[in-house]
């Protein structure tokens, strides 16, 4: 059971290898087979996760440890609690559609394109799991590299510049994280245990510093407005995979930093600037839904509805209660399954027509009727519809904000009517209606493949909207032991 953590990293970055050393396109048949064992190899050793993991404890669990590089005493030290235990099967969970909805789309390089994503997945995944501030830190920049060449080869016509914007803005905002982190590390005594690091005294001046060092790296890769900007040009320019990814998973890699770092290490500095935190939220949450319902491009619309949702993650986080913080954790899990749905459902349109743009179609329902009850069900979704993931953590942290103060909790709610109004005014221009031109006409509707994607990502986002228990039972604990440490003052 101890080296479980080690199999859900090292699984999908060993087959990733084998893939990258198989050459030429004219192995691709075999090159998607092997990526697909892969994928499931990868997500059937997180199972024994769940049904080893003990609620009701905060504790670290299948904890890793051993020396790495010894003279700096940094450690390959690994460990799951309830904040960090569904990002693992989820990562796994999504690599398996991606790998599967690239499988005719990808024509060329194709296992350089699979060995990326399942290289991505493993380093991701040592993202969640690392204990140890260095390791974290070399799994969180090392994200960068496969995810900034899946854009940059196999992207648009533009992709050469979302791929440059993508990797400079995020590798900027880490800088400040890594000299925060060696800050701590001479601070602690030559430590880079990040739990030794909670309960370290640091004095209000220092809090302030490593809050915004840690925010700069965090809030880009989130992405918090008005940092955001990045997010929108890339989705455009990714391959469906590689926005699906992004959306689904990459994106909580900041969030998830600020539940790691941010609130337990500088936890009176995030009290003091949490009324910032909360007013960038709500602008996110607002002011970029309303920037949404002006797109034409639905990539653009469902990146910018991406920045929104994140926005609720943060708003729960810091208004501090069990309610707030556990609802940004199953919003973002509940994210990962909708934004990756409407992702993949846009590259199904764009595999036929070749066209991101809204006005390109028109009646798809007429000569789609099967893809369009998914993608309907995946629009009401990201409206936050009850009965889908998409409503479960938004509900809570509207209810944990309004909990904290009405106002803030009223602001929050707009978003619901924001969400259904870009949503479904898309959903309404490209599916309903009387055919629209002789490209959609020409449409056939989705064959057993895709329908096997899409309905594997309907079961998780109707499961997850109509029993979440089993994500909130697993955090509950984690949480009220997070939300006790940061009300405590740790002033000298």
């Amino acid at each position: 059971m101890s080296s479980l953590l080690s199999l859900a990293i090292w699984t999908p970055i060993v087959f990733g290898a084998v893939l990258l050393a198989l050459g030429r396109d004219e192995h691709a048949r075999v090159v998607r087979w092997i990526a697909l064992i892969g994928a499931l190899a990868g997500l059937l050793v997180t199972l024994p996760l769940y049904g080893g993991f003990q609620t009701g404890t905060a504790a670290m669990q299948f904890v890793e440890k051993a020396v790495w590089i010894e003279r700096f005493n940094i450690n390959y030290h690994l460990g799951v609690d309830g904040i960090s235990f569904w990002f693992v099967p989820l990562t796994a969970f999504i690599t398996v559609i991606v790998v599967l909805a690239s499988w005719e789309s990808i024509t060329e390089r194709v296992n350089q394109y699979m060995g990326a994503f399942l290289i991505l997945s493993g380093l991701m995944i040592g993202v969640f799991t690392a204990l140890d501030g260095m390791l974290f830190y070399v799994f969180f920049e090392a994200t960068l590299i496969p995810m900034y060449l899946i854009i940059g080869i196999w992207g648009g016509p533009n992709k050469i510049y979302a791929a440059f914007k993508f990797f400079l803005y995020t590798l900027l905002g880490s800088l400040l994280m890594l000299i925060a982190l060696i800050y701590l590390y001479n601070q602690s005594g030559g430590s880079f245990d990040i739990a030794a690091w909670h309960k370290m005294p640091l004095s209000s001046t220092a809090q302030t510093l490593l809050f915004f060092a840690f925010f700069a790296a965090f809030a880009v890769k989130v992405p918090m407005w008005p940092v955001h900007t990045w997010l929108p040009d890339v989705h455009v320019e990714a391959p469906t995979g590689g926005s699906a990814v992004l959306a689904a998973i990459m994106l909580k890699l900041g969030a998830y930093g600020f539940l790691r770092f941010s609130l337990p290490i500088a936890p009176d500095a995030s009290r003091e600037w949490a009324w910032l935190m909360i007013a960038l939220s709500l602008v996110a949450v607002i002011y970029v839904g309303l920037v949404a319902m002006v797109q034409k491009d639905m990539k653009k619309l469902v990146a910018y509805s991406s920045v929104a949702h994140m926005g609720f993650v943060t708003l729960g986080f810091f208004i501090f209660n069990d309610l707030g913080v556990s609802g940004g954790l199953v919003q973002m899990i509940a994210h990962g399954f909708v934004s990756g749905a409407m992702f993949l459902s846009i590259g199904v349109l764009y595999d036929r027509v070749h066209s991101r743009e809204i006005a390109a179609y028109g009646g798809v329902v007429n000569t789609m009727p099967n893809f369009t009850a998914f993608a309907l069900l995946f629009a009401m979704a990201n409206c936050g519809l009850p009965g889908t993931a998409g409503f479960v953590g938004e509900w809570m942290v509207i209810l944990g904000a309004v909990k904290a103060n009405f106002w803030i909790g009223l602001a929050a709610a707009t978003a619901l009517i924001f969400g259904a109004a870009y949503t479904l005014w898309m959903f309404k221009r490209v599916y309903l209606g009387p055919v629209g031109n002789s490209h959609v006409k020409e449409l056939t509707d989705i064959g057993s493949r895709e329908f096997l994607i899409l309905s594997l990502l309907a079961i998780a986002v109707l499961a997850m909207g109509l029993y979440p228990r089993p994500f909130t039972d697993v955090m509950d604990a984690s949480v009220a032991e997070l939300l006790k440490h940061v009300a405590l003052q740790k002033l000298n």
